[in-house]
């Protein structure tokens, strides 16, 4: 049954009208899509079930990543908690307000956007029906009846940023991703102090495409930055992340992965991957509102939850020694001997490890 916000984005303030922003959906399928199980679910819920969840997608199911994870997060739901479940899939934005409006009218009292992209529409609708709660995947927003979840993508991209420094031959790495939102510039953030507290002369590049799915943007976008002496690039992108990993593997340079562990895509490249289970995470966000306790918050899950956030395998390439930094870092986060703070850099708001100078 049944890829920030994984996909957080604050909206203009034209949104407060209806008018969309950019994001992953603006990459999927003009209409949205349902398998005819999700559309005979939706349109007639069981008088009986008492817990009814419904996610929307921005984009196709089979992406083996952001979408696919929300997708079967509904199966984990239906399972563990007997919930009756539906899905609709390439959501564009011109209609996500609808098709959320649609989940709540037809009984369902927990509603799942799968993005912060949704969030102007989640805000829209949730006034709409306070009887339902909304939950939006890496989001910010939180209300009355609407809740965000995320994991913890200062801390798993902290360790990141010190295999790529570890790694780097040149002192020269790179983030690439579509977008700059929340947390997309939280994992980037993340990514450069880690990498600074192995070598605090190194350059840390932020390089953005603007497309989570084109292959051959993202090619561009990596051969653009091997040029400028780059030779370690943390990939936060969805399908396009196979484009980063294939042009990285033929100039001999390395990748980070991220939210599937991507080694298997190449063993000599991908140095290790900044796995992110948001199956896990939105099923258990269903068992809170299951047992009635669900808030109108943020819930954050760390590394201290390794079945959802964790580093992923190692490339033979990364030694030994590289491996126990990472171990120690991921120690003294877990305890919270090692934390971030809000902080300005360069008069612009951003992250800090805690006590430490900017």
């Amino acid at each position: 049954m049944v890829n920030v916000r994984r996909r957080q984005l604050l909206a203009f303030a034209a949104t407060a009208m209806g008018s969309s922003i950019f994001l992953k959906a603006c990459a999927s399928s003009p209409s949205p899509t349902t398998s005819p199980a999700a559309n005979e679910a939706a349109s007639s819920p069981s008088p009986t079930a008492s817990f009814k969840v419904a996610i929307a997608l921005p984009g196709p199911i089979t992406d083996k990543g952001w979408n696919q994870a929300g997708y079967e997060s509904m199966d984990i739901i239906k399972t563990k908690y007997g919930a009756e479940t539906t899905y609709v899939e390439k959501v564009p934005q011109a209609d996500q307000a609808e098709v959320l409006s649609d989940f709540a009218r037809r009984g369902f009292n927990l509603v799942i956007a799968h993005g912060g992209q949704f969030e102007a529409a989640v805000k829209q609708v949730a006034a709409q029906f306070p009887k339902v709660f909304f939950v939006i995947s890496d989001g910010v927003a939180t209300g009355s009846n609407i809740a965000s979840v995320q994991v913890n993508h200062l801390q798993i991209s902290y360790l990141c940023g010190i295999v790529a420094a570890e790694s780097s031959k040149s002192g020269k790495i790179a983030f690439l991703t579509a977008q700059s939102f929340t947390t997309t510039d939280e994992e980037r953030r993340g990514f450069e102090l880690g990498a600074k507290s192995v070598n605090p002369a190194i350059a840390v590049t932020a390089s953005y495409t603007n497309d989570w799915n084109d292959v051959g943007k993202a090619k561009e976008a990596t051969q653009a930055l091997l040029a400028s002496g780059v030779d370690v690039v943390y990939n936060m992108l969805d399908a396009a992340a196979a484009g980063v990993v294939q042009t990285l593997a033929d100039k001999g340079a390395y990748a980070i992965g991220y939210f599937e562990d991507q080694l298997n895509l190449a063993p000599k490249t991908v140095l290790t991957s900044a796995v992110q289970n948001y199956g896990l995470a939105i099923a258990s966000i269903a068992e809170i509102a299951k047992n009635s306790a669900l808030k109108g918050e943020i819930y954050k899950l760390g590394l201290d939850k390794p079945d959802i956030l964790r580093v992923g395998s190692y490339s033979a390439i990364v030694t030994d020694a590289t491996k126990q930094k990472v171990a120690t870092a991921k120690d003294a986060l877990v305890t919270q001997k090692l934390t971030f703070e809000d902080c300005k850099v360069n008069g612009k708001d951003s992250w800090c490890l805690k006590g430490a100078k900017t």
